[in-house]
């Protein structure tokens, strides 16, 4: 007896909750708070994504603009990569251009113009270096002239290319030059190559940086001037040819 009264004691039956005791909570006050919220969210994604589309102009180094580049040759438009999808930040976009043939041509011209500088075997692979080289180039470019450099680049590479050559024709001991056109893809290689070894060359056992001597040369082949290696490379090759049809 004592132990049941003892469990009587402790365990005290619960008062059964009528529905009169709840606090009832309406279902519509919650619908109302779901849909501020969900209108608040959509407000901040839209506010981030107009923040996020504002930025969205590339710049190469995050300074010179594409999208004022004009190429003013209608030949070489396919071949000389400077806008849309070809717009980058860096000349560093480790594509595999070699891969298969003519896919070079998609590779951003600024970016070719430092592949061009790691030559000679003592700079092969080097291209950070290039890549600093070519930054700091297109800062001196823009003080001196004080234009976007990339159009600079760009006029340079279209006055530089040579628009005809003489092939060997013939063979049997009997050999003759004959003249041809130059094909619009081959224009921009050769014109490449001849900006960065004029500046090679003239960098080579002297005071002037590379840097230097690039923008020199790229500012004298913009302007068709014939202080440029490869404005005078360019005259010869074409004179050469004209002599050979």
């Amino acid at each position: 007896h004592n132990k049941q009264y003892f469990l009587s004691c402790c365990f005290v039956p619960k008062k059964t909750l009528t529905m009169a005791d709840v606090e009832e909570t309406p279902v519509e006050e919650f619908e109302e708070e779901e849909e501020e919220e969900v209108e608040e969210s959509g407000d901040e994604e839209e506010e981030d994504f107009v923040a996020v589309g504002g930025a969205a102009e590339i710049k190469l180094f995050g300074k010179w603009s594409f999208d004022d580049i004009e190429i003013r040759d209608i030949s070489l438009v396919d071949y000389i990569a400077c806008k849309g999808d070809h717009a980058t930040y860096l000349p560093h976009t480790a594509g595999r251009y070699q891969k298969k043939r003519f896919r070079k041509a998609s590779c951003p011209i600024v970016e070719r113009l430092a592949c061009c500088l790691m030559k000679k075997g003592r700079n092969s692979g080097k291209k950070l270096m290039a890549c600093r080289i070519v930054q700091q180039t297109l800062e001196i470019i823009h003080i001196l002239t004080d234009q976007n450099p990339i159009q600079v680049v760009v006029d340079a590479i279209i006055n530089s290319g040579p628009r005809e050559d003489s092939t060997r024709v013939g063979g049997a001991g009997v050999v003759r030059r004959q003249a041809v056109d130059m094909s619009p893809f081959r224009r921009v290689n050769y014109a490449l190559y001849l900006l960065a070894t004029g500046a090679r060359e003239a960098s080579f056992r002297n005071l002037k940086t590379m840097a230097e001597c690039l923008s020199e040369e790229l500012i004298n082949a913009a302007r068709g001037s014939s202080n440029s290696y490869a404005i005078k490379k360019k005259d010869e090759i074409e004179r050469v040819s004209k002599s050979n049809r």
